[in-house]
């Protein structure tokens, strides 16, 4: 299991004030601090070595952890991109926010969120790249986001003015490009001001820059110590579709492309690398070529190809996140040139966690740890105590109250969240929640991982798979931190089952999840 509390060194930068021109006096810096928030897609802890070191360094990342604060207990409400996005942006459950899966719903934006309520108290707002959210932007004076999922290459960027256009070039440096030039040229330097970069990496299918593609090629990874699971007590966990061996696709996700071999995502992938321009293609082929041969005349088979796609996929998983890495590191910098960095939260987190083997899978959904638990790092600006680990347990339901009471707003009363700003200034609230609510929703549909709710304490886990089925987990975090002994009705766990249950029917009351009366009112009660 990733060890979350893995230790940290200090580098503390300092912020140098942008003077006055001999010709033109700057406009006066506002009091109420700044505050960019970093977001990217499907980044796990486990693949940044302010919390794990096993695998790759970032730098960048860390940089940030070391000057400010280190969330060691970070999770998110619901495992899935476009429902985690809704939650950070109205600090309410996808049950109050109304934004449950990726496949169904379109968020509704004319309900409150927290760039509105900045915008109100006069900040400047503004979104660059991924939304996914399906509506367009509302709250924001600026924004130019992906369509969708969005492309690594030469990606099409819909704009306030209703156009598509297509910019040439690797979309995590574009991305960060649009945050720059808005920083730098298209904002009221007089106003404070809120800017969210919301990346596309680390999304599958992982397609680094070319000037990534040969890193990492002389590493190797020892095979996680449940990838080979069974799955035994866990039906949920049989059944779903993210396996590495089974259900990883040797061409879209992998690569392996040549004209007599077919895939499922085999034309997805072709329409991928047809967004190319001729040096990029000839780039990624000068590399891919000669992998592609050497794999099909070995013709790996049976465990020697599980690790081989297992490796496959952590190279190029890592090399997405060298680019990231990179252009975060040119918007610290940025920050710092200006003299903006001593006033400014810096936060970076990923819309989930993600799974790099563990129990032998990719990608999310599960409330199981490695997907639950999501990586959150902050700088703080001047005036904030707090540095090194915090343990007590967020989620990021808590960044909109967190934003607003650092912006000096009113957090309403329905915002479900709870600011972050005690633990920011240091202090150890006794209030201080003791349990987090979780709820996924979307299934049937693409991996198979069915609808759950459950309960996560410092200790234990108790989850709830419905729907098509009817199946409880219970997981002693203490003692089975990999989660592979599912304890529910075993001998001697009553009164924690007991108790677990309590708690989590007071939570979905708190915060009024439909599901309390029943698993078939899941998203709304019969009118």
């Amino acid at each position: 299991m990733t060890d979350w509390n893995y230790p940290k060194t200090g580098l503390l930068l300092t912020g140098i004030l942008a003077g006055a021109t001999a010709c033109h006096e700057e406009p006066k810096r506002p009091d109420r601090p700044n505050i960019v928030y970093i977001m990217t897609d499907d980044h796990t802890a486990q693949m940044m070595s302010c919390y794990d070191s096993r695998y790759m360094q970032t730098p960048n990342l860390d940089r940030i952890a070391r000057d400010g604060v280190r969330f060691t207990n970070s999770f998110v409400a619901n495992s899935l991109s476009g429902p985690s996005r809704a939650c950070m942006l109205t600090g309410k459950h996808s049950c109050a926010n109304r934004f449950f899966d990726n496949t169904t719903c379109v968020f509704d934006g004319s309900q409150q969120t927290f760039p509105k309520l900045l915008q109100a108290a006069g900040y400047q707002t503004a979104i660059v790249g991924k939304w996914h959210l399906e509506s367009l932007p509302t709250g924001f004076d600026f924004w130019e986001i992906l369509p969708g999922q969005g492309d690594y290459y030469n990606p099409d960027f819909v704009t306030q003015q209703g156009d598509t256009v297509r910019r040439e070039g690797y979309v995590t440096n574009l991305i960060t490009d649009d945050a720059i030039r808005w920083m730098d040229r298209q904002r009221d330097p007089s106003k404070p001001f809120c800017l969210l970069i919301h990346h596309k990496a680390i999304h599958r299918n992982w397609m680094a820059d070319t000037c990534n593609l040969a890193l990492y090629e002389d590493r190797t990874f020892a095979l996680p110590e449940n990838f080979f699971d069974d799955y035994a007590g866990r039906p949920a966990a049989a059944a779903q579709e993210m396996s590495i061996v089974r259900d990883m696709d040797m061409i879209y996700d992998l690569k392996m492309l040549r004209a007599d071999r077919d895939s499922r995502l085999k034309s997805l992938y072709e329409q991928f690398l047809g967004r190319m321009n001729p040096e990029q293609r000839a780039a990624w082929d000068r590399f891919y070529g000669p992998v592609i041969e050497d794999f099909y005349a070995r013709n790996p088979q049976g465990r020697e190809l599980a690790e081989w796609k297992f490796t496959r996929y952590m190279r190029d998983y890592m090399k997405t996140v060298k680019s990231l890495d990179d252009n975060v590191g040119r918007v610290l910098d940025y920050l710092e040139e200006k003299g903006l960095l001593d006033n400014t939260l810096v936060v970076y987190t990923s819309d989930q966690g993600f799974y790099m083997g563990e129990h032998g899978w990719f990608d999310k959904r599960f409330m199981y740890e490695e997907s639950m638990h999501t990586p959150l790092v902050m700088r703080l600006p001047a005036g904030y105590a707090a540095r090194g680990d915090i343990d007590q347990m967020v989620q990021n339901i808590d960044y909109a109250p967190t934003f607003l009471e650092l912006a000096g707003v009113e957090v309403p009363d329905d915002i479900q969240g709870r600011s972050l700003l005690p633990l920011l200034r240091g202090e150890k609230p006794a209030d201080w929640r003791d349990a987090l609510y979780y709820h996924f929703y979307e299934y049937p549909a693409e991996h198979m991982v069915k609808r759950h709710y459950g309960i996560r304490t410092d200790r234990w886990k108790l989850i709830h798979f419905y729907n098509d089925i009817d199946v409880w987990e219970l997981y002693d975090l203490q003692n089975d931190p990999t989660e592979m002994h599912n304890l529910y009705g075993q001998p001697g766990t009553e009164e924690v089952t007991a108790d677990l249950k309590r708690r989590l029917t007071a939570l979905q009351e708190q915060y009024r999840d439909p599901v309390r009366f029943g698993s078939q009112y899941d998203k709304e009660l019969p009118r």
